[in-house]
């Protein structure tokens, strides 16, 4: 099979194409032939030495890669809730190695989803690690209430237009940050209020807020404590703002913290219920070959894509 391997952490030219063996399933396994990958933010961080580099760099070869969409090829003994010619999608062993970037992944079972019919094999991998993001954030690690005014940073992203569009659903009023190039798209999310933040500073403009959620980092966190409400929430993503924030939180009479997403296959199905019936849906960007896969890495690098970009093996 094809698969991309990362030579060494640095800069997109240490990705080389080789031909490897296809992976062999454990019994708790599906083989799934790989129609479509989902890369994010954690990916080029990785890349780069950060993030999950630890992790991996015992490896060999290192393939990164975590989001996938597919058909089952072959099932694991174990298996049963999957057969084969079963179209899946999901997030496979994050926080941990996925090699998804490759013709064909050994996955845990428990970490995927059946696709649903209405949506395309790119859509399902785009909604993966952001969207269960996303759906951890608001269903596992705190609760969204009726009516609860939810601020989303860079509701444009990938995280981001997930988040919109659940925090609705959970019945919010959703003030999303985003440029002014990306107000009518944050808008159609379903957001009630978009907020240019290169306009003026968001604390300036925004109050009354009882959950953040913060996908940006830097200094960022600590200008969203100033717009929640006592009692409120922050949560937090990327790992560089993980540092003191429970105390900086309590200290503000507010609630924050940060997490991880997990793998996990009953969120997958939950998702699924949400895209069969239209309550959510992926916005896929752009469309990149295998071989591309340092040109997609470089349009993360960006920081400014639209939803999500999609790799076709």
């Amino acid at each position: 099979m094809k698969a991309i391997v990362l030579k060494a952490f640095g800069s997109v030219d240490n990705f080389v194409v080789e031909e490897l063996p296809q992976p062999t399933i454990q019994d708790h396994e599906v083989l799934v032939a790989v129609k479509a990958i989902s890369i994010n933010p954690v990916d080029m961080k990785t890349r780069s030495g950060k993030a999950l580099a630890g992790k991996l760099k015992e490896e060999n070869p290192i393939i990164l890669g975590w989001d996938i969409s597919g058909v089952i090829t072959e099932v694991g003994n174990d298996v049963k809730d999957f057969k084969v010619g079963d179209e899946i999608f999901g997030m496979v062993n994050f926080p941990g190695s996925g090699k998804a970037y490759a013709e064909y992944v050994a996955a845990p079972a428990a970490h995927l989803a059946l696709k649903p019919a209405n949506i395309l094999l790119e859509e399902a991998a785009a909604a993966t690690l952001a969207a269960l993001t996303a759906w951890q954030a608001f269903n596992t690690y705190t609760k969204i209430n009726r009516g609860d005014r939810i601020l989303i940073h860079a509701a444009a992203g990938g995280v981001g237009h997930f988040a919109v569009q659940i925090a609705k659903y959970f019945g919010a009023y959703v003030i999303g940050t985003a440029s002014a190039a990306n107000k009518d798209f944050v808008l159609s999310l379903g957001a009630d209020e978009h907020f240019d933040y290169k306009s003026k500073p968001f604390e300036e403009a925004i109050s009354d807020i009882d959950i953040v959620l913060d996908t940006v980092g830097g200094n960022n966190i600590e200008r969203s404590f100033e717009v929640v409400k006592k009692g409120g929430t922050v949560i937090t993503l990327p790992s560089n703002t993980s540092e003191g924030i429970v105390e900086k939180a309590k200290a503000k009479g507010v609630t924050g913290f940060h997490f991880m997403v997990q793998s996990n296959g009953e969120d997958m199905k939950q998702l699924a219920d949400l895209l069969e019936k239209g309550i959510i849906k992926p916005h896929v960007s752009a469309v990149y070959s295998l071989d591309e896969m340092g040109k997609a890495h470089q349009q993360i690098e960006t920081g400014s894509t639209r939803g999500k970009i999609v790799i076709k093996p």
